[in-house]
Formats: structure tokens, sequence, C-alpha cells
């Protein structure tokens, strides 16, 4: 199968059909199909060079001569190459043409946040703030490096040791940011100058502490901190309910320093949110003050002999 679609089907839900032991390319083998998105399809893989598992994000075969997906391929190979912090996804290589376009990307052991709360209810303290942090260290060497993420969710936060942020592919240079004149990111968790570009609004780094906010406010209450949208809606704030509404508010529900930081994270005005690195530092107290884990102080007995 070389990218030609049978009887008419439409590109953007082709698929490869890939079973286990099938090549991907040769020296990369499919072991199961792990999902799929509008332009790809995710494998998990083995790399025969890296002799390792891998995850592998092709190109779905309806789409291996579109120049837009081929182009944001490209796009967001350049980024993970450009990227390069311990709590970002790594690449590991990509051939962004030929018959199945696709970039390597490492696996990573560990649910999304997104499932990790549906199955188990809210973060405790002890998981929150540490992940807290972490995205605060990722969003400040994105925003040092030129580059605003502009989908950070919880599906796209892979729970291991340490938490990692995933999926460049809507990631912008500053300067491209400025040229936006459409929607891009994920309607619940958009700061409200994403949703609206064409006002004049500035994009930048401050848009993804708002995605933090979103973040942390959800993985704290398992809720939204705004109505859901309606994508269908006509109008603005039937979809980007975020663009008219103040957040509810976290009163009671967490302590009041972890509250005043998630909410000061969703101001409307992009100048009246804390920077990455202050957010860190609003959130680094609450860590501080947590319970030590106990350990013994007893000495192990020697054994007789």
């Amino acid at each position: 199968m070389t990218g030609a679609v049978a009887g008419g089907e439409d590109p953007y839900e082709s698929r490869w059909r890939l079973r286990q032991g099938d090549p991907i390319v040769p020296g990369r083998s499919a072991i199961k199909l792990l999902g799929g998105g509008l332009r790809y399809e995710a494998y998990l893989a083995w790399d025969d060079e890296l002799h390792s598992l891998v995850v592998v994000k092709v190109v779905r075969p309806g789409l291996v001569e579109d120049e837009r997906t081929l182009e944001g391929l490209a796009e967001e190979v350049e980024m993970l190459e450009r990227l390069r912090h311990p709590v970002l996804v790594r690449s590991f290589g990509a051939e962004p043409s030929g018959p199945r376009p696709h970039v390597v990307l490492e696996h990573l052991e560990g649910p999304r946040l997104s499932t990790l709360v549906r199955k188990y209810g809210p973060l405790p303290a002890e998981q929150l703030l540490p992940l807290g942090l972490q995205l605060c260290a990722a969003a400040h060497y994105m925003a040092a490096r030129g580059v605003v993420h502009l989908d950070i969710k919880m599906s796209n936060i892979i729970m291991g040791a340490p938490a990692r942020l995933i999926d460049l592919s809507v990631a912008r240079t500053a300067e491209e940011c400025l040229r936006l004149r459409s929607a891009v990111g994920t309607d619940s968790y958009m700061a409200p100058e994403q949703c609206l570009p064409r006002a004049g609004a500035l994009i930048g780094p401050p848009a993804d502490v708002w995605g933090i906010g979103v973040t942390l406010y959800r993985s704290l209450t398992g809720e939204r901190p705004f109505e859901k949208g309606d994508p269908d809606a006509p109008e603005t704030a039937g979809r980007w309910p975020q663009t008219v509404a103040a957040p509810e508010p976290l009163e009671g529900r967490a302590p009041e320093a972890v509250a005043d930081a998630i909410m000061s994270c969703l101001a409307f005005d992009p100048a009246e949110r804390p920077t990455a690195a202050e957010l860190a530092a609003q959130l680094e107290p609450a860590l501080d003050a947590l319970p030590r884990p106990w350990v013994s102080k007893l000495k192990p007995r020697r054994r007789k002999r």
C-alpha cells in the first residue's frame, strides 16, 4: 500500500492496517496501533537500530502526497529537533517524505493524565504540585526558546517520573503566533486570545500558562473551570465560554495559596497571568509544606551467626 485511496475512501479516514511484525519502513516494525488523529496514525513499534520500543507517528495513506500534511510533519520534526528538555517528549529521527512519511518518538511508560483522573479521580497534592512544577519548567524553557506549545492539556501529559509533555504538532514560534488568523489548540484548554486571533490579540507564552492553569484545575477538581462549549455553535461565546465568562472559583477546594496560583493562570488578560517561572515560585512553598514521608530511624538488627 503506497498511499492510494481505494474506492473513494476519505483520505482523513484511510488506515494502514498494519499488524504485529509488519514493517512500517525497513528497520521499524509495527507492534500495535496506539491511536490516530486527523492526519496521522501512531504505532508502538520496534526500531532495529535503537534496539528499543518507540512510537512511530505515520501520515495516513490517503495523505502521503498532501502538501499541507507533509509541511505540518516537517514543522513538527523541526520543532522536536529544536527543543530538548527533560519534560518534553524526544524524537529519534524522521522520514518526512517517501511512501510512509513519519517521525519516531520515544515510547513513554505511564498513563495519560486524562485517563488517570478519569479512572481514579482528582490528583492528591503529592502528585498535583510536582506536576505543576514540571509543566512550569517545560513552559519556561519553551518561552526562552521562543516557542509556544499551544496545546497543554491533560491528554498530552504522560504521568511518568517525571511527567512528560507530548505532541508538538501545533507548536509555533513566537513569530508564527503573531501571524495566526484562526483558532489553534483544543477548545476547552485554549486561552481567550487563542480563540480570537483575528481580534488582534497577541498570542505567546501566557497562552501556555493558561493551558497549565486549566490542566491543574481539572486535575485538582475533576471538573472544567468553564462550561463545556459547543464546537458547532454559531456564536463565539457558545463555542468558547472562556471568552465571556469567569472561571468557577476554587474557594474551599484547595489550600488558598494553591487555589490562588491556579486561578491566576486563568486571568482573561494575558498580561495579568504569571510567567511560568513566577507560577513555579507560587507553587513551590506549597510543595515544601507537604508532610515528608516517614522513614524509620531504627537500626537494623544484626543477624545471628
